[in-house]
Protein backbone atom coordinates (compact mmCIF):
# COMPACT_ATOMS: atom_id res chain seq x y z
CA UNK A 1 0.00 0.00 0.00
CA UNK A 2 1.03 3.62 -0.50
CA UNK A 3 -0.15 7.10 0.36
CA UNK A 4 -1.77 9.23 -2.34
CA UNK A 5 -3.96 12.29 -2.72
CA UNK A 6 -7.31 11.01 -4.01
CA UNK A 7 -10.53 12.71 -5.09
CA UNK A 8 -13.85 11.15 -6.08
CA UNK A 9 -15.93 14.27 -6.75
CA UNK A 10 -15.41 17.70 -8.26
CA UNK A 11 -15.12 20.73 -6.05
CA UNK A 12 -12.73 23.04 -4.18
CA UNK A 13 -9.33 21.80 -2.94
CA UNK A 14 -11.06 20.27 0.09
CA UNK A 15 -12.22 17.36 -2.13
CA UNK A 16 -8.58 16.19 -2.25
CA UNK A 17 -7.83 13.71 0.54
CA UNK A 18 -4.76 11.77 1.65
CA UNK A 19 -5.55 8.04 1.56
CA UNK A 20 -3.91 4.63 1.58
CA UNK A 21 -4.29 2.97 -1.82
CA UNK A 22 -2.77 0.02 -3.58
CA UNK A 23 0.68 0.55 -5.04
CA UNK A 24 0.48 0.24 -8.85
CA UNK A 25 2.14 -2.58 -10.77
CA UNK A 26 3.97 -1.54 -13.95
CA UNK A 27 2.77 -2.89 -17.29
CA UNK A 28 5.24 -4.48 -19.71
CA UNK A 29 6.34 -1.12 -21.18
CA UNK A 30 6.16 0.83 -17.91
CA UNK A 31 8.38 1.56 -14.96
CA UNK A 32 7.37 1.96 -11.34
CA UNK A 33 8.70 5.26 -10.02
CA UNK A 34 9.15 6.07 -6.36
CA UNK A 35 8.03 9.70 -6.47
CA UNK A 36 10.27 12.11 -4.57
CA UNK A 37 8.68 15.32 -5.82
CA UNK A 38 5.82 16.53 -8.00
CA UNK A 39 4.58 19.96 -9.03
CA UNK A 40 1.23 21.69 -9.29
CA UNK A 41 -0.01 22.78 -12.71
CA UNK A 42 -3.11 24.57 -13.93
CA UNK A 43 -4.65 21.29 -15.05
CA UNK A 44 -4.60 20.00 -11.47
CA UNK A 45 -6.73 22.92 -10.33
CA UNK A 46 -8.97 22.70 -13.40
CA UNK A 47 -9.56 18.96 -13.13
CA UNK A 48 -10.15 18.98 -9.39
CA UNK A 49 -12.91 21.57 -9.82
CA UNK A 50 -14.28 20.12 -13.05
CA UNK A 51 -14.42 23.68 -14.40
CA UNK A 52 -14.81 24.88 -17.02
CA UNK A 53 -17.25 22.10 -17.85
CA UNK A 54 -15.47 21.53 -21.16
CA UNK A 55 -12.55 20.14 -19.16
CA UNK A 56 -14.72 17.18 -18.18
CA UNK A 57 -14.36 15.83 -21.70
CA UNK A 58 -10.95 14.68 -20.47
CA UNK A 59 -11.47 14.27 -16.75
CA UNK A 60 -14.92 12.62 -16.76
CA UNK A 61 -18.40 14.15 -17.25
CA UNK A 62 -19.92 13.32 -13.84
CA UNK A 63 -17.04 12.22 -11.64
CA UNK A 64 -13.26 12.15 -11.96
CA UNK A 65 -11.87 9.59 -14.38
CA UNK A 66 -8.42 9.82 -12.81
CA UNK A 67 -8.65 9.67 -8.99
CA UNK A 68 -5.05 10.78 -8.41
CA UNK A 69 -3.89 14.06 -9.94
CA UNK A 70 -0.32 15.21 -10.52
CA UNK A 71 1.40 15.22 -13.91
CA UNK A 72 4.97 16.34 -13.23
CA UNK A 73 7.10 13.85 -11.34
CA UNK A 74 10.70 13.31 -10.36
CA UNK A 75 11.87 10.20 -8.60
CA UNK A 76 13.76 6.93 -8.68
CA UNK A 77 12.90 3.85 -10.74
CA UNK A 78 11.81 1.06 -8.40
CA UNK A 79 10.90 -1.68 -10.89
CA UNK A 80 10.56 -2.13 -14.65
CA UNK A 81 8.25 -4.05 -16.99
CA UNK A 82 9.62 -6.86 -19.13
CA UNK A 83 9.73 -4.76 -22.32
CA UNK A 84 11.60 -1.83 -20.77
CA UNK A 85 15.05 -1.48 -22.33
CA UNK A 86 16.42 1.98 -21.52
CA UNK A 87 15.70 2.45 -17.83
CA UNK A 88 16.57 0.25 -14.88
CA UNK A 89 15.95 0.21 -11.13
CA UNK A 90 17.87 2.98 -9.40
CA UNK A 91 17.73 5.43 -12.29
CA UNK A 92 16.67 8.94 -11.31
CA UNK A 93 14.04 10.24 -13.75
CA UNK A 94 11.59 13.05 -14.46
CA UNK A 95 8.58 13.31 -16.74
CA UNK A 96 5.08 14.56 -17.52
CA UNK A 97 2.56 11.74 -17.10
CA UNK A 98 -0.60 13.71 -17.87
CA UNK A 99 -1.12 11.71 -21.04
CA UNK A 100 -1.17 8.32 -19.34
CA UNK A 101 -3.50 8.57 -16.37
CA UNK A 102 -1.82 11.13 -14.10
CA UNK A 103 -1.05 9.85 -10.57
CA UNK A 104 1.91 11.99 -9.51
CA UNK A 105 0.50 13.07 -6.13
CA UNK A 106 1.44 9.73 -4.62
CA UNK A 107 4.38 7.81 -3.20
CA UNK A 108 4.60 5.63 -6.33
CA UNK A 109 3.34 5.79 -9.89
CA UNK A 110 3.64 3.60 -12.99
CA UNK A 111 4.45 5.39 -16.23
CA UNK A 112 5.49 4.47 -19.78
CA UNK A 113 9.24 4.41 -20.26
CA UNK A 114 9.04 6.68 -23.30
CA UNK A 115 7.62 9.58 -21.25
CA UNK A 116 10.54 9.65 -18.83
CA UNK A 117 14.02 11.11 -19.14
CA UNK A 118 17.01 10.79 -16.85
CA UNK A 119 17.15 13.53 -14.23
CA UNK A 120 20.00 16.03 -14.66
CA UNK A 121 22.61 15.21 -12.03
CA UNK A 122 22.91 18.84 -10.93
CA UNK A 123 19.22 19.14 -10.01
CA UNK A 124 17.49 18.07 -6.81
CA UNK A 125 14.31 16.02 -7.17
CA UNK A 126 12.30 19.12 -6.27
CA UNK A 127 14.01 21.19 -8.97
CA UNK A 128 13.52 18.39 -11.48
CA UNK A 129 9.80 18.12 -10.70
CA UNK A 130 9.40 21.77 -11.70
CA UNK A 131 10.58 21.07 -15.24
CA UNK A 132 8.49 18.61 -17.28
CA UNK A 133 5.29 20.43 -18.14
CA UNK A 134 6.15 24.11 -17.69
CA UNK A 135 9.53 24.00 -19.41
CA UNK A 136 8.23 21.90 -22.31
CA UNK A 137 5.32 24.33 -22.83
CA UNK A 138 7.81 27.21 -22.92
CA UNK A 139 10.14 25.37 -25.29
CA UNK A 140 7.45 24.29 -27.72
CA UNK A 141 5.85 27.73 -27.64
CA UNK A 142 9.07 29.57 -28.39
CA UNK A 143 10.94 27.14 -30.63
CA UNK A 144 8.24 25.17 -32.45
CA UNK A 145 5.34 27.63 -32.72
CA UNK A 146 7.30 30.86 -32.32
CA UNK A 147 10.26 29.90 -34.53
CA UNK A 148 12.53 31.89 -32.25
CA UNK A 149 15.83 33.14 -33.69
CA UNK A 150 18.91 34.75 -32.24
CA UNK A 151 18.74 38.53 -32.12
CA UNK A 152 14.96 38.74 -32.15
CA UNK A 153 13.01 40.92 -29.75
CA UNK A 154 10.88 38.52 -27.69
CA UNK A 155 8.25 39.44 -25.11
CA UNK A 156 7.11 37.01 -22.42
CA UNK A 157 3.74 38.03 -20.95
CA UNK A 158 3.42 36.40 -17.54
CA UNK A 159 7.17 36.13 -17.04
CA UNK A 160 7.19 35.38 -13.30
CA UNK A 161 5.03 32.24 -13.23
CA UNK A 162 5.93 28.61 -13.71
CA UNK A 163 5.95 28.66 -17.51
CA UNK A 164 7.09 32.27 -17.76
CA UNK A 165 10.27 31.82 -15.71
CA UNK A 166 11.31 28.98 -18.00
CA UNK A 167 10.33 30.95 -21.11
CA UNK A 168 12.53 33.91 -20.19
CA UNK A 169 15.56 31.67 -19.70
CA UNK A 170 14.92 29.50 -22.76
CA UNK A 171 14.48 32.58 -24.96
CA UNK A 172 17.80 33.93 -23.66
CA UNK A 173 19.48 30.60 -24.44
CA UNK A 174 18.41 31.06 -28.08
CA UNK A 175 20.08 34.46 -28.16
CA UNK A 176 16.96 36.62 -28.06
CA UNK A 177 16.58 40.07 -26.52
CA UNK A 178 13.95 39.33 -23.89
CA UNK A 179 11.34 41.58 -22.33
CA UNK A 180 9.44 40.15 -19.37
CA UNK A 181 6.02 41.43 -18.32
CA UNK A 182 4.99 40.92 -14.70
CA UNK A 183 3.66 42.72 -11.62
CA UNK A 184 5.63 45.15 -9.47
CA UNK A 185 6.60 42.57 -6.84
CA UNK A 186 8.15 40.29 -9.45
CA UNK A 187 10.31 42.75 -11.38
CA UNK A 188 13.53 41.84 -9.56
CA UNK A 189 12.89 38.12 -10.00
CA UNK A 190 12.39 38.44 -13.75
CA UNK A 191 15.56 40.54 -14.04
CA UNK A 192 17.48 37.97 -12.00
CA UNK A 193 16.68 35.14 -14.45
CA UNK A 194 18.04 37.07 -17.41
CA UNK A 195 15.38 39.37 -18.85
CA UNK A 196 16.99 42.31 -20.68
CA UNK A 197 13.95 44.50 -20.03
CA UNK A 198 11.04 44.27 -17.61
CA UNK A 199 7.61 45.88 -17.82
CA UNK A 200 5.33 46.34 -14.83
CA UNK A 201 1.90 45.67 -16.28
CA UNK A 202 0.26 47.63 -13.44
CA UNK A 203 2.04 50.76 -14.71
CA UNK A 204 2.55 50.24 -18.46
CA UNK A 205 0.41 48.61 -21.17
CA UNK A 206 2.98 47.00 -23.46
CA UNK A 207 0.42 46.76 -26.27
CA UNK A 208 0.12 50.55 -26.37
CA UNK A 209 3.58 51.87 -25.53
CA UNK A 210 4.83 51.88 -29.12
CA UNK A 211 7.28 48.98 -28.78
CA UNK A 212 7.09 46.13 -31.30
CA UNK A 213 8.25 42.54 -30.88
CA UNK A 214 9.21 39.77 -33.30
CA UNK A 215 7.68 37.17 -31.01
CA UNK A 216 5.14 37.47 -28.21
CA UNK A 217 4.57 34.44 -25.98
CA UNK A 218 1.77 34.84 -23.46
CA UNK A 219 0.68 32.58 -20.62
CA UNK A 220 -1.87 35.05 -19.24
CA UNK A 221 -5.03 36.33 -20.91
CA UNK A 222 -5.07 39.99 -19.92
CA UNK A 223 -5.34 41.32 -23.49
CA UNK A 224 -7.34 40.57 -26.63
CA UNK A 225 -5.81 39.08 -29.74
CA UNK A 226 -6.04 42.52 -31.38
CA UNK A 227 -3.99 44.06 -28.55
CA UNK A 228 -1.29 41.43 -29.04
CA UNK A 229 -1.35 41.98 -32.81
CA UNK A 230 -0.73 45.69 -32.32
CA UNK A 231 2.49 44.94 -30.42
CA UNK A 232 3.96 42.72 -33.15
CA UNK A 233 6.42 43.72 -35.84
CA UNK A 234 5.04 43.46 -39.43
CA UNK A 235 6.10 39.80 -39.67
CA UNK A 236 5.86 38.98 -35.98
CA UNK A 237 4.45 35.85 -34.38
CA UNK A 238 2.06 35.63 -31.43
CA UNK A 239 1.84 32.36 -29.47
CA UNK A 240 -0.81 31.92 -26.77
CA UNK A 241 -0.73 29.25 -24.08
CA UNK A 242 -3.63 30.26 -21.85
CA UNK A 243 -6.66 28.83 -20.07
CA UNK A 244 -8.94 31.64 -21.24
CA UNK A 245 -11.72 30.19 -23.38
CA UNK A 246 -12.37 33.61 -24.93
CA UNK A 247 -8.76 34.14 -26.01
CA UNK A 248 -8.43 30.58 -27.26
CA UNK A 249 -11.49 31.00 -29.47
CA UNK A 250 -10.27 34.40 -30.67
CA UNK A 251 -6.99 32.83 -31.72
CA UNK A 252 -8.65 29.79 -33.31
CA UNK A 253 -11.17 31.72 -35.37
CA UNK A 254 -9.61 35.15 -35.88
CA UNK A 255 -5.97 34.08 -35.90
CA UNK A 256 -6.12 32.40 -39.34
CA UNK A 257 -7.87 35.47 -40.82
CA UNK A 258 -5.18 37.78 -39.44
CA UNK A 259 -2.47 35.46 -40.69
CA UNK A 260 -4.01 35.46 -44.19
CA UNK A 261 -4.60 39.20 -44.46
CA UNK A 262 -1.34 40.29 -42.79
CA UNK A 263 2.12 38.81 -42.47
CA UNK A 264 1.63 38.53 -38.72
CA UNK A 265 1.01 35.02 -37.39
CA UNK A 266 -1.37 34.34 -34.49
CA UNK A 267 -1.39 30.79 -33.08
CA UNK A 268 -2.39 28.85 -29.97
CA UNK A 269 -0.22 26.22 -28.37
CA UNK A 270 -1.34 22.76 -27.34
CA UNK A 271 1.87 21.36 -25.90
CA UNK A 272 2.62 17.64 -26.09
CA UNK A 273 4.71 15.81 -23.52
CA UNK A 274 7.66 13.96 -25.00
CA UNK A 275 11.00 12.58 -23.89
CA UNK A 276 12.96 14.25 -26.70
CA UNK A 277 12.13 17.75 -25.47
CA UNK A 278 13.05 16.78 -21.91
CA UNK A 279 16.43 15.56 -23.17
CA UNK A 280 16.91 18.88 -25.00
CA UNK A 281 16.02 20.80 -21.84
CA UNK A 282 18.32 18.63 -19.75
CA UNK A 283 21.27 19.98 -21.73
CA UNK A 284 20.27 23.54 -20.87
CA UNK A 285 19.71 22.60 -17.23
CA UNK A 286 23.02 20.80 -16.91
CA UNK A 287 24.82 23.76 -18.50
CA UNK A 288 23.18 26.14 -16.02
CA UNK A 289 21.50 28.11 -18.80
CA UNK A 290 18.09 27.32 -17.29
CA UNK A 291 17.48 27.09 -13.54
CA UNK A 292 14.07 26.11 -12.11
CA UNK A 293 12.44 28.79 -9.97
CA UNK A 294 10.56 27.39 -6.97
CA UNK A 295 8.14 29.49 -4.95
CA UNK A 296 6.86 27.14 -2.24
CA UNK A 297 7.18 23.54 -1.18
CA UNK A 298 4.41 21.50 0.44
CA UNK A 299 4.41 17.93 1.80
CA UNK A 300 2.15 15.38 0.12
CA UNK A 301 -0.45 15.69 2.88
CA UNK A 302 -0.85 19.41 2.09
CA UNK A 303 -1.63 19.15 -1.62
CA UNK A 304 -5.03 20.86 -1.05
CA UNK A 305 -3.21 23.89 0.39
CA UNK A 306 -0.75 23.83 -2.51
CA UNK A 307 -3.54 23.81 -5.08
CA UNK A 308 -5.35 26.59 -3.23
CA UNK A 309 -2.19 28.71 -3.22
CA UNK A 310 -1.58 28.00 -6.91
CA UNK A 311 -5.13 29.09 -7.76
CA UNK A 312 -4.46 32.51 -6.25
CA UNK A 313 -2.23 33.18 -9.26
CA UNK A 314 0.65 34.84 -7.46
CA UNK A 315 3.26 32.07 -7.42
CA UNK A 316 6.77 33.08 -8.41
CA UNK A 317 7.83 30.08 -10.46
CA UNK A 318 6.65 26.62 -9.48
CA UNK A 319 4.75 25.16 -6.51
CA UNK A 320 6.33 21.85 -5.50
CA UNK A 321 5.06 18.79 -3.63
CA UNK A 322 7.81 17.07 -1.66
CA UNK A 323 7.08 13.37 -1.14
CA UNK A 324 8.91 11.82 1.80
CA UNK A 325 9.61 8.13 2.23
CA UNK A 326 10.30 6.46 5.57
CA UNK A 327 13.16 4.48 4.06
CA UNK A 328 15.06 7.64 3.07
Amino acid sequence: MMKAIVYTEYGPPEVLHLKEVETPTPEDDEVLVQVHAASVNSADATMSKGEPFLARLWSGPLKPKYPILGSDIAGRVEAVGKNVKRLQPGDEVLGDISGCGWGGFAEFVSAPEDLLALKPANLTFEQAAAVPQAAVVALQGLRDKGQIKSGQKVLINGASGGIGTFAVQIAKSFGAEVTGVCSTRNLDLVRSIGADHVIDYTQVDFTRNGQRYDLIFTVVSNHSIFDFKRALTPEGIYVGSVNSTALIFQTMFLGPFISMTENKKMVSLMAQANKEDLVFLNELLEAGKVVPVIDRRYPLSEVPDAVRYYEEGHAQGKVIIAVSHNSN
